[in-house]
Formats: structure tokens, C-alpha cells, sequence
């Protein structure tokens, strides 16, 4: 059995968690399944060293460091490419809460949180800052009422979503539910 590099074995293991983790992975989950004493400088370099040698093989992707820690992203130049690929997915992996909470959005707009707090009783902060990333929905403005609270109103994006031309077209909500029951039972047969 050969005697691999420290270093060379940490790199893998690094970036094999990185592929493998569906969220961005921070320096503390790689210290602690790594058992390694790794700084967040270390890291940086090591990461760097990877994207190197993914530029010089002409991979299509590179490491990137976001705000929670290291992902795996496609250069942007496949986005358009990708997108094709996606867009019935990102529509399935909208989770229910988060399309409960759109939903609310779409037939309520303007609304604010605490309008969407009061439909829903939960608290919508998680699902709006995904539908804000997404695109799925933006800030439309103050409401003029104390405290200025923002209002939500879908996007262009969420119409292109559903397939709608404009929001006349949305279905009634006993419609959506009967489409989303369907859609759960073909994927189950499927």
C-alpha cells in the first residue's frame, strides 16, 4: 500500500465533501469530519490549488467560497445550457412550504410578512429569502402603514414558472391543489 501525501489526502477529502454536500460547506463541518486542524487560510489555499487544477484540465467548474462556505458552481458560461436542464427540476424542488408561502404572495400581492404570517401562521422568512434568491418573487415597495414593513409581489420569473402569460391566468386555488395531487401521484408511479 503506498504511503499517500498528508496534504495531497486532505485536498481530496476536501474536495469530496464539497461535491458531495448539497449546501455550502463551512470551514467548521470540514474541521470536524476531517479531524484536521485546517484554519480558514489553509482552506482558502487548498481550495485555490484545486480551482487551478480544474482551470489547467479545462473542467467546467470551479469551487467557489459563498457566505455559509464552500460550493461547487458551473462557470456562468453553461447557465443558459443549464437552465434547460433545471427548470423542471427547480419546480419539484420547491419545497411545499416555501410554494405555500409563494402561493399566498401570488394571490395576495402587494403583501407583507406579517400579512403572510397572518395566512399562513408560520413564520415565511426562510421561504421568502429562497424566493427572493430564486427570482420567484421581489420587493415592490413600503407599505404605508408604521414601521414601513416591504412588500412582496411575484416576478416575471415565477409566471415563466407555471407557464403563465400574466397573472389572470393563475388557477383558482382548488385547481392548484388538484394539479399538485396529480403531480404527486405521477411521481410516484413514475
Amino acid at each position: 500500500m503506498h504511503v499517500q501525501n498528508p496534504e495531497l489526502q486532505l485536498q481530496q477529502q476536501v474536495e469530496a465533501l464539497i461535491f458531495a454536500s448539497e449546501e455550502a460547506v463551512s470551514v467548521q463541518t470540514i474541521r470536524q469530519v476531517t479531524g484536521s486542524a485546517l484554519d480558514s487560510a489553509m482552506l482558502h489555499a487548498l481550495v485555490e490549488r484545486l480551482n487551478r487544477e480544474y482551470e489547467a484540465s479545462g473542467r467546467t467548474f470551479r469551487i467557489h467560497r459563498l457566505a455559509g462556505g464552500y460550493r461547487f458552481l458551473t462557470c456562468p458560461e453553461y447557465g443558459e445550457m443549464l437552465k434547460k436542464l433545471l427548470a423542471p427540476k427547480i419546480q419539484r424542488r420547491l419545497s411545499r412550504s416555501i410554494l405555500e408561502v409563494l402561493a399566498v404572495i401570488a394571490y395576495n400581492q402587494p403583501v407583507t410578512r406579517s400579512e403572510i404570517l397572518q395566512i399562513r401562521g408560520v413564520s415565511p422568512d426562510y421561504a421568502l429569502e429562497r424566493l427572493l434568491f430564486r427570482g420567484f418573487i421581489e420587493i415592490r415597495g413600503r407599505m404605508d402603514s408604521p414601521g414601513k414593513p416591504l412588500q412582496y409581489g411575484t416576478t416575471k420569473e415565477f409566471l415563466d414558472l407555471f407557464h403563465l402569460s400574466s397573472l389572470r391566468d393563475l388557477p383558482k386555488l382548488r385547481e392548484i391543489r388538484e394539479i399538485r395531487q396529480e403531480e404527486d401521484e405521477q411521481h410516484h408511479h413514475s
